[in-house]
């Protein structure tokens, strides 16, 4: 029997981490995901691609700015998915203990890997890590998955609108929903 018969299939190696800065390919690979993403039509508020220089500039500008966490997820090192963590503004002292999830996704051809669970654990571990006691999030009402694995994490559907979001001629409702990730601080 040779080698190449005892050869077994390669591990797809799934992660999730909190980017600082982009390294030479980071930045195209959260263009693709980002377009990947918008086509199967979950694109955090695009409903078509925008120019691939406008992708960049918006991936440029999230780094920047300091009350944005960017989690990205990583099939075999690559890119595929992100979720961020938008700070209050500082004069906000009041919600000061909540932080709001957006821009949630993964690229249609990394799922089924368990990306978008580690991706949410990973945000609620770092919200809890720089003192936030509350996570807010919404969704649209098409992205199934996304709502199924919410509710399983135990996230807490508040509220309903309906003309949350148009999709062509479609208005769809949009879901608002929060987590309580350290009882002790509320």
């Amino acid at each position: 029997m040779s080698d190449q018969s005892k050869a077994k299939p390669l591990d797809i190696v799934p992660s999730v981490e909190w980017l600082t800065e982009l390294h030479p390919g980071e930045l195209q690979d959260l263009c693709d995901a980002t377009e990947a993403a918008i086509e199967g039509g979950g694109g955090f508020g695009w409903v078509e691609p925008p120019a691939r220089d406008v992708l960049e500039r918006y991936w440029q500008g999230v780094l920047a700015m300091p009350s944005r966490v960017l989690l990205v997820a990583r099939l075999d090192g690559v890119i595929c998915g992100t979720c961020q963590l938008l700070e209050p503004p500082q004069n906000n002292e009041a919600q000061k203990h909540t932080v709001q999830l957006t821009t949630n996704f993964i690229a249609p051809w990394a799922r089924g890997h368990g990306l978008a669970k580690m991706l949410l654990e990973k945000a609620e571990a770092v919200a809890k890590e720089e003192g936030f006691a509350v996570i807010n999030l919404d969704v649209r009402e098409t992205l199934e998955q996304a709502i199924a694995l919410y509710e399983a994490m135990n996230y807490v559907r508040i509220g309903e609108h309906p003309y949350y979001a148009q999709v062509g001629d479609t208005v769809l409702k949009g879901y608002y929903y929060y987590k309580v990730i350290n009882p002790q601080a509320v």
